[in-house]
């Protein structure tokens, strides 16, 4: 039996209105564009994001913030987003995310990640995900 297709949620469509937003900004805003959107975080969430957008100006200078469907993300010289914060708040997930995106310079053998789970940030998480923006930008 054929699953009936019943369009997308609330939250689906919000993030398409706001990418549609995105695509037709100003690209020299990025900076003020990601911070206000960390702004609107919930607190644990937006602690999170402000530490890990300090952590990639700091260990990436090379990546510019933008956003990217509501989240804020940091793109390579061609525009193109190597990673991405996104909320639990957004999705009403039970915890944030910390991705990347096939722009990112992270192979290793057949198989690698390209999200992980965040529930909060310790000095450890921190030097992982150091470590992994660098290897990213490479």
């Amino acid at each position: 039996m054929k699953k009936k297709f019943n369009g997308f949620s609330d939250d689906e469509r919000a993030a398409m209105k706001e990418r549609t937003k995105e695509l037709m900004a100003d690209k020299a805003d990025g900076e003020s564009a990601v911070l206000a959107k960390i702004a609107e975080m919930p607190g644990p969430d937006r602690a999170m994001a402000k530490r890990i957008h300090a952590i990639i100006k700091a260990s990436a200078p090379v990546l510019s913030p933008k956003t990217w469907y509501g989240m804020p993300a940091y793109a390579n010289k061609d525009g193109k987003v190597v990673c991405f914060f996104q909320s639990a708040h957004k999705f009403k997930s039970r915890y944030a995310t910390f991705g990347f995106s096939d722009a990112a310079n992270l192979d290793a053998g057949a198989m690698w990640p390209t999200s992980f789970a965040l529930k909060k940030l310790t000095a450890a998480e921190e030097e992982r995900i150091v470590a992994l923006v660098k290897k990213a930008v490479r």
